[in-house]
């Protein structure tokens, strides 16, 4: 068997559709998209039915995308979009289990006196304590800032609970769905969130593309300014071809959903997990009591260093992470189970498995096989016997 990847949550295989989608834009169609001849007018058409095909995955009015490089970028536009808003509403609410490019941007903001930032916290499952919620939301708040899925446990929170208990309290709220999005269906007629943010490698899509929602009267100020493009939201000229695999990442998912497809992703990775407990000692998984995601495990294995671990394993030729991709280089323990209270064995000894509707059973069998060889191995290398 060729390597095994389930490290999907950093990354997503390119979807072939969405290859063949993309290559005349590569090729043949290279107009700029602002220009006002043919070749422009092509490259225009394509990029609006682009938006209209991710406007149809999150149930919004194509005219509310903005598209962007990715989500790092649409969280940070949207956090400084509502933070300048209104300089008497300097208070921001979030949790500490967010992505880093939301938390550096706020201790940014912080760190000059643009913003109170108030953090809610989790419980040993990652699930947001809501009452706490209630509380930190004050008629100074400027905005709530909350992912849907976490991209290290999988862990969901109530968007619709939160989006309501926020709208009530006349606060701006931006929504990280960056590993929601195509895993689990979403409409944004429903859900009155300020601003939303996804990613298209995270669908199959390509890197460096991604779109930000931006609700009917939200305060937006442009993160770059330029040109007039993207209705003078977004300066810089259209990656035309990345945006076109966007939009059939997008109606890919889109119909993944439609039929139902989480449900037999969600069916693979319970057979993973039933398996590595069934098979070894002294393992745990993280939110394993809350709602989660599809497709996500993170594996607690305790007296196995992650590091060693992680390298038996891709010397065995399946590809994992230990936390969120941009993070997986340090030599700090994850801030995500750090705040959820995870005990020291397992926290230095956690690894990631994100699966995706292109892995087969018999990958998740061929994992089950390895597994208890590759932890014994780290345990003995980590100078921990086998339980």
């Amino acid at each position: 068997m060729a390597g095994v990847y389930f490290d999907n949550n950093a990354t997503t295989p390119l979807a072939p559709q969405v290859l063949t989608a993309m290559e005349p834009y590569l090729r043949e169609c290279w107009g700029n998209p602002s220009s006002p001849h043919q070749y422009g007018q092509r490259a225009r058409q394509a990029v609006e039915e682009a938006r209209s095909q991710v406007a149809a995955l999150l149930d919004c009015p194509a005219e509310r995308l903005v598209f962007t490089s990715g989500g790092s970028e649409g969280n940070n536009t949207a956090i400084l979009s509502a933070v300048l808003a209104d300089p008497a509403k300097k208070r921001v609410v979030t949790s500490p289990v967010e992505h880093h490019c939301v938390l550096r941007r706020l201790e940014y903001l912080r760190d000059r006196g643009l913003a109170e930032v108030v953090f809610v916290p989790v419980d040993g499952q990652g699930r947001l304590d809501l009452e706490a919620l209630a509380r930190a939301v004050t008629p100074d708040t400027a905005l709530v800032s909350l992912m849907a899925a976490n991209n290290e446990t999988g862990v969901l929170w109530p968007l619709a609970e939160i989006a309501a208990l926020v709208r009530s309290r006349g606060a701006l709220l931006h929504c990280d769905a960056v590993q929601l999005a195509g895993k689990v269906p979403l409409s944004l007629r429903e859900v009155p969130v300020d601003y939303l943010t996804v990613s298209a490698h995270k669908l199959h899509g390509p890197k460096g593309v991604g779109a930000l929602s931006v609700g009917r009267g939200a305060p937006f100020t442009p993160l770059v300014f330029g040109g007039g493009q993207e209705s003078g939201r977004r300066a810089g000229t259209h990656n035309v071809a990345g945006i076109v695999g966007f939009g059939q990442a997008a109606a890919l998912a889109r119909a993944f959903l439609s039929v139902d497809g989480h449900t037999r992703l969600r069916e693979l990775r319970d057979h993973l997990e039933d398996g590595i407990l069934a098979g070894l000692a002294d393992i745990t998984i993280h939110g394993r009591q809350a709602p989660r995601l599809a497709n996500t495990i993170s594996l607690g294995v305790a007296g196995a260093p992650q590091e060693v671990l992680l390298a038996e394993l891709d010397d065995r030729d399946f590809a994992l992470s230990t936390t969120s991709a941009c993070r997986s280089g340090s030599a700090a323990p994850s801030h995500v189970l750090a705040a959820m209270g995870v005990a020291g064995r397992y926290l230095r000894g956690t690894l990631r498995l994100s699966l995706s509707r292109m892995n087969t059973l018999e990958e998740v069998e061929a994992f089950l096989t390895v597994f208890p060889e590759a932890v014994a191995r780290a345990r003995r290398l980590g100078g921990t016997a086998a339980p």
